[in-house]
């Protein structure tokens, strides 16, 4: 597999034009976002991860092939929810992701990550209707299965995807199940095949 950075937006005037078909991750601060781009890369350093909330600040482009798709771009957008950021930086945060959502007729699909221990927040409840307005596919991805219990993990995903009356059952995740990773590959594909 092969996967590089391409760019990091911190304005609408730095995102660059698509070239490929483009996958965009979203979800609150620490939730996942760069362990699980890490996961289905297979490059444990591309997107930076920390235990402080709130590290990306920007919008961040990788390439992605040769998992078993077509060649595409997977984008990282800013963590939401992050509470020591400031009400300027939220909403400069909040505008960046709306220019690029808008704009970008190459996004194909949309990951929601959830964790799967906090439930859903009124930020994915909202984000998640907004894609439906907007008609762009998406996928919920509960993220951190491995913190729960595998007794809990089915009926948590279930209590989850009631919660949020999704048509598509969300995925339960964890980056350190290798056939969830697969799994997610291959649902990736499959998006950007039949698109």
């Amino acid at each position: 597999m092969d996967a590089r950075f391409i760019a990091a937006c911190a304005s609408r005037a730095s995102i660059p034009q698509a070239t490929l078909p483009e996958v965009a991750v979203a979800g609150r601060s620490n939730c996942g976002k760069s362990s699980l781009i890490n996961a289905l890369t297979g490059h444990s350093k591309l997107a930076r991860t920390s235990s402080t909330p709130g590290r990306t600040r920007q919008i961040n482009i990788f390439s992605f092939s040769g998992y078993g798709g077509p060649p595409m771009h997977l984008v990282d957008l800013p963590g939401y929810g992050y509470a020591r950021a400031s009400k300027a930086e939220q909403s400069d945060w909040s505008q960046l992701i709306n220019a690029y959502l808008e704009t970008r007729s190459t996004l194909r699909l949309m990951l929601v990550l959830l964790d799967i221990r906090r439930g859903p927040q009124s930020e994915e409840m909202e984000l998640l209707q907004w894609m439906t307005d907007v008609n762009i596919p998406t996928l919920a991805v509960l993220t951190k299965t491995d913190k729960i219990a595998p007794s809990k993990r089915k009926s948590v995903t279930v209590k989850v995807a009631r919660a949020l009356a999704l048509q598509r059952s969300p995925l339960a995740f964890s980056v350190k199940d290798k056939a969830k990773v697969l799994e997610l590959r291959k649902l990736l594909a499959e998006a950007l095949v039949y698109d």
